[in-house]
């Protein structure tokens, strides 16, 4: 297993000096699954909700919140953040909508955060826009699809 980064030699957090990492592309892509009632999701579909357009303001909560992930998670650094961009699909049959979010940064750290915190705030949009509708909406997965640039690329298996 790797070291702790974010961890000084005496065990406090710190935020990770970046100064001396190469400056390179920078992509991540990560997933949301939002499970509800296969009749909500038509709605969704058909964009008729009570309160909206929720896979369009879904798709503006996921990019405003990108821009705004160093300041909700603890020592992430800012990033010139030159992408980011939100998909919505439904599945009407399958009670399903997948919330795929890119970042994109010419930068020194990764953008992973930037794309799992898109893809929550969107779920949790679409939660908050459709509950008026359905109380068992779940958020199943929220996870990161892939990461370029940097020392290493990563691709999730499965």
């Amino acid at each position: 297993m790797a070291e702790l980064t974010h961890l000084d030699p005496r065990g406090r957090a710190r935020m990770v000096d970046v100064g001396d990492k190469e400056v390179t592309e920078r992509t991540a892509v990560a997933r949301a699954v939002v499970l509800v009632d296969p009749a909500t999701a038509g709605v969704l579909a058909a964009g008729r909700a009570p309160k909206g357009d929720v896979l369009a303001l879904a798709r503006f909560a996921g990019i405003q919140a990108a821009k705004r992930t160093h300041e909700l998670i603890p020592l992430c650094h800012p990033l010139p953040l030159s992408f980011v961009g939100v998909e919505a699909e439904v599945d009407a049959e399958a009670g399903r909508v997948l919330l795929t979010t890119t970042a994109r940064a010419v930068a020194r750290t990764g953008v992973e955060m930037e794309a799992l915190t898109a893809a929550s705030v969107a779920a949790l949009t679409v939660y908050d826009m459709v509950k008026g509708l359905e109380r068992g909406v779940t958020i199943a997965e929220i996870a990161l699809l892939e990461k370029r640039g940097g020392r290493e690329d990563w691709t999730r298996s499965g």
